[in-house]
């Protein structure tokens, strides 16, 4: 019971300190740590406390376009460029 309320402790705490790009991914991410923090050694703050780094990472990570894959710069062997 304990691991709830803090869990419902930190996702109010990431909800108004947080701004709306913040918090897209860390409620996720914190309910999912902290349940596996909990059954992994009773550490479900933790767990909730990585949960919300790790799902505001994956959140921004997927907002931005995808980058361009760079080719890798090769020389024709006959052409001297002359």
């Amino acid at each position: 019971m304990k691991t709830i309320a803090a869990l419902l402790a930190m996702a109010t705490l990431a909800l108004v300190a947080a701004e709306a790009a913040d918090a897209k991914g860390c409620l996720k991410g914190a309910a999912v740590g902290g349940v596996a923090g909990h059954y992994a050694g009773r550490h479900g703050a933790l767990g909730a406390a990585a949960g919300c780094l790790y799902g505001r990472h994956r959140a921004r990570e997927q907002e931005r376009p995808p980058q361009p894959q760079h080719r890798s710069q090769t020389t024709d062997v006959g052409q001297t460029g002359m």
